[in-house]
């Protein structure tokens, strides 16, 4: 079904909710969104480049602060609970497990502000999010800048919000053990609405460049495959070491620092024939990014269906991390009309983007549903997707 309408969300629902579990109000409420990657994956870690856009779909923190260093956290969507933590016991080598898991990505958040030196202190959290998880959509990054911004602007700690997406990937990286790069974190804090935000991630130089589909006649579907994805275990982690292996195999401090006219040249030069794919698509889905930006810059959106797919194909061959489901949904989309497809996310499950007319939504989405039945996959749930604004407070 297509999910091109959104029921508006209760005003304050947050706020009430954290009322009734807490028995006083909060301080206030705080949003971030979760994102799209357009193009440019696998890249910010090794220092390349990404251009991705914020989803209006969002995670939000009700927040107040407590005296005593307790942080007491609950969400909308666990029935255990209120779990409480000491704000001075928080330990990267001890995190959640089990079904306290989720309370991993706010109270690595709290621990990597006081790491950094930073007063945070106690707080009663209260979570609730219409971001998809296991999706590919950054559900994690949207709650760790979320928990980030409540926290310091509660504190008074004054940072930017690219430092405050670093410190959110650290939370990630360090407490909750995801080996991911900047791009998820600085999507979430910083992205601003209708357009999309190209990132250099070596240097975080930003540029927001507009990306308005309704204007051209287009849209941008997401297609959740419903295959979820867990990035903690081994895969992304072996990708990312068979990149920095590469680099240091042809002498260069990252794979991003290849450039891509010599890239037949070093491939030559490297044994390994895993080593020889990564590097191939890091340095060809650098070199996307670069002719997606320039076409979006110049108002040429439908150009830029075909880098989408050739990023997909690159993703699926070189880096090794689509699946069934994925590819059935790129293949479906093409095939029903789409200018071009591709996965979106780290991979291994999540979601995927088709850009199409907006005429064509209903077949595309009608040819999905099919094809995912024939096949025996559960049903896709499609949306429309809208560049939308970076993290903020709401309330």
């Amino acid at each position: 079904m297509s999910g091109t309408t959104r029921e508006p969300r209760p005003a304050n629902r947050t706020a009430r909710e954290f009322e009734k579990v807490y028995g006083y109000p909060p301080e206030g409420v705080w949003a971030a969104p979760g994102r799209v990657n357009l193009i440019g994956e696998h890249t910010d870690y090794n220092d390349g480049f990404v251009l991705p856009f914020a989803l209006p779909q969002r995670t939000e923190v009700a927040a107040a602060r407590r005296a005593d260093g307790m942080l007491r956290l609950h969400s909308a969507y666990v029935p255990s609970g209120v779990v409480t933590l000491e704000v001075t016991g928080l330990d990267p080598a001890h995190p959640p497990q089990g079904a306290d898991r989720w309370t991993g990505y706010p109270a690595g958040m709290v621990w990597a502000l006081l790491d950094a030196g930073l007063p945070a202190g106690g707080a009663d959290l209260h979570i609730r999010s219409d971001v998809p998880t296991g999706a590919g959509l950054s559900s994690s990054a949207a709650l760790e800048t979320a928990t980030g911004l409540a926290l310091t602007e509660l504190y008074g700690i004054p940072l930017t919000r690219s430092a405050l997406a670093v410190l959110a990937r650290r939370a990630e990286n360090a407490y909750v053990g995801v080996p991911c790069g900047i791009m998820d974190q600085m999507a979430s804090a910083c992205a601003t609405e209708g357009h999309a935000l190209h990132l250099d991630t070596r240097t975080l130089e930003q540029r927001h460049i507009p990306f308005d589909c309704a204007s051209a006649g287009l849209r941008l579907l997401v297609v959740d495959t419903r295959v979820t994805h867990d990035l903690a275990d081994g895969a992304y982690a072996q990708r990312r070491a068979s990149c920095r292996a590469a680099a240091e195999s042809l002498g260069i401090p990252t794979l991003r620092d290849l450039p891509y006219p010599e890239l037949e040249q070093a491939l030559g030069r490297l044994t390994d024939p895993v080593q020889r794919r990564r590097v191939r698509h890091v340095v060809t889905e650098n070199e996307r990014v670069a002719r997606v930006g320039e076409l979006l810059s110049a108002g040429r959106l439908r150009e830029t269906g075909r880098l989408l797919t050739e990023g997909h194909t690159s993703l699926r061959d070189d880096y090794e991390v689509s699946c069934p489901e994925l590819d059935l949904a790129v293949s479906t989309a093409d095939a029903a009309g789409a200018y071009g497809s591709r996965m979106t996310g780290g991979g291994f499950g999540g979601s995927a983007l088709a850009l199409i007319d907006v005429d064509a939504e209903p077949e595309v989405t009608r040819a999905l549903a099919e094809a995912f039945r024939r096949a025996g996959f559960a049903p896709p749930h499609v949306m429309a997707a809208e560049p939308s604004a970076g993290a903020g407070r709401i309330r």
